[in-house]
């Protein structure tokens, strides 16, 4: 709650002091590109100034580790609109090294999520609903491999857009080197 207030508190003295003109953009990425990209927070400034984007250039997706993982996801949702509704024409799928997801152990984060009190039955009727939790909760071997399987779901999509170009990245958190996926 203190950090809510702290949040609300500065938020109204940015809004007073009009801190925000020079963020204002338009709702079309000018650039026309829409980047699907890791959550990770070392990346909220990193990634823009890699690829020399600022507000307004590109439509930006965040994911756990920057992954499209279902045709029919929130994800590729995201993607098919800013193909169709917002004017992208390109889509860069941009993972990267020392990611979280890398190596993520599902039996890890259930353990987890139970010590901070999520109950056995809750497991259970996930079951039920046929949703294997340990498969939804695994994490990738190979950021680059990643990569290229998201990009492949992109690429074969049955609503993309004929001829979108879909590339595959990494960056270096540390640096901001990108790489081709492979």
């Amino acid at each position: 709650m203190e950090q809510l207030k702290e949040i609300l508190k500065y938020n109204e003295k940015f809004v007073k002091e009009r801190a925000y003109a020079p963020y204002q953009a338009g709702s079309r990425p000018v650039k026309k590109m829409t980047l699907v990209a890791c959550m990770d927070c070392r990346l909220i400034e990193l990634l823009p100034k890699a690829l020399n984007i600022k507000n307004g250039d590109a439509i930006i997706i965040k994911s756990a580790g920057g992954m499209v993982e279902r045709p029919y996801g929130s994800v590729m949702k995201s993607i098919l609109v800013s193909l169709y509704e917002l004017g992208s024409e390109a889509v860069y799928v941009i993972g990267h090294s020392g990611c979280g997801m890398h190596g993520l152990e599902a039996d890890k984060m259930i353990r987890d999520m139970k010590n901070r009190g999520i109950g056995e039955e809750t497991f259970a009727g996930l079951e039920n609903d046929g949703i294997d939790v340990k498969e939804w909760l695994c994490g990738f071997q190979s950021v680059e491999a990643q990569v290229r399987k998201s990009v492949s779901i992109v690429k074969n999509h049955p609503l993309l857009p004929k001829g979108t170009p879909v590339y595959g990245l990494v960056i270096d958190p540390k640096t901001g080197e990108l790489k081709p996926a492979g």
